[in-house]
């Protein structure tokens, strides 16, 4: 039987700081009364694996269909690298409350320390309330001994970078950058298969017993940049129907397709998976094995590598975060 595009079952995780705008904005029905503050799309992360929802491998998880078809599903030279490990991790996340101030090591340092990859990630927002901020990087350089003061004297706020973010901004995260989530934003997170995050500061919740988890700083201070960016938020041009460059790192490639009419996207030479995030509209995926699947906004759906082309056909206008390997 042909392959075709693949869609997964959501995975949810419940989080202190969760919100309402999954439900709200993405459409999804709630299950549950807990603060489900992520949603994993598409993950080989153990203990979360994804599983198919529409097709004949119906119930098989990601890992499952990577090792019966291997370079078929994401490209001959992913599979040499990965094994039956997808190398990416989509998620959506939503805040309500601040997230911890936290850095990922990079993948030397993780495998050392954790046998697991290092974790370099990319920020979509999709939505941002009006008061919306993150905090990114330093707003001047610092090195370790002054970060680990400011830890011990509760002043590490002081030198974060904070920024007001809106609908449409994008911020790149390299393994290493120093981060938290503000309030009142639903984020499209792409990141390397990895769990690893170092906890720097909670906002006092490690403080109450109810609350806290554990916090990493004396991990943390041998991986972080103590470097200052001039500018942390990615540039980038909204161009309509055709691509538009946000984030090309060793990791991974991402555009943003913003669609009004049929357009053919060619992965001939691509040598890798696709994947579609839809943010917004709907479309029909079309390909070149005569099979087709619909995505609507909120859903991921996972290309595999065999497929050379796919004709998006938009029902609506239809915007697409859209993420290979180079």
């Amino acid at each position: 039987m042909e392959l075709y595009p693949l869609k997964f079952k959501p995975v949810y995780k419940e989080r202190v700081w969760g919100g309402n705008k999954i439900e709200k904005i993405l459409g999804r029905v709630k299950n549950s009364n807990k603060n489900i503050g992520e949603s994993w799309e598409l993950s080989s992360v153990g203990g979360s694996l994804s599983v198919v929802s529409n097709g004949f491998l119906k119930g098989n998880n990601i890992q499952e269909i990577v090792e019966i078809y291997m370079g078929e599903i994401v490209g001959e030279k992913i599979y040499e690298k990965f094994g039956i490990e997808f190398p990416l991790l989509f998620k959506y996340i939503d805040s309500s409350e601040l997230l911890s101030v936290q850095v990922h090591p990079d993948d030397a340092t993780a495998m050392e320390r954790h046998r697991a990859y290092g974790k370099t990630e990319m920020w979509y927002v999709l939505d941002a309330d009006d008061d919306s901020q993150i905090y990114v990087g330093f707003n001047r350089e610092i090195d370790k001994e002054e970060f680990k003061t400011r830890v011990k004297n509760s002043t590490l706020l002081e030198v974060l970078n904070v920024e007001k973010v809106e609908k449409g901004d994008v911020y790149f995260l390299p393994s290493g950058r120093i981060h938290a989530l503000g309030k009142g934003l639903l984020i499209a997170e792409i990141q390397q298969t990895s769990d690893i995050t170092y906890r720097i500061y909670d906002w006092g919740r490690e403080n109450n017993p109810a609350t806290a988890r554990e916090m990493h700083t004396q991990l943390a201070e041998d991986v972080i940049d103590y470097g200052y960016c001039e500018k942390y938020v990615t540039e980038y041009v909204p161009k309509q129907n055709k691509p538009s460059e946000l984030v090309k790192c060793p990791y991974f490639t991402t555009n943003l397709l913003s669609l009004t009419q049929k357009t053919e996207r060619d992965y001939a030479a691509t040598d890798s998976f696709v994947v579609y995030m839809c943010i917004d509209g709907q479309a029909e995926l079309l390909c070149n094995n005569g099979v087709s699947e619909n995505i609507s906004r909120g859903e991921t759906v996972l290309i595999p590598a065999v497929i050379d082309y796919v004709n998006i056909n938009p029902r609506t206008d239809v915007k697409l975060i859209e993420v290979y390997i180079e």
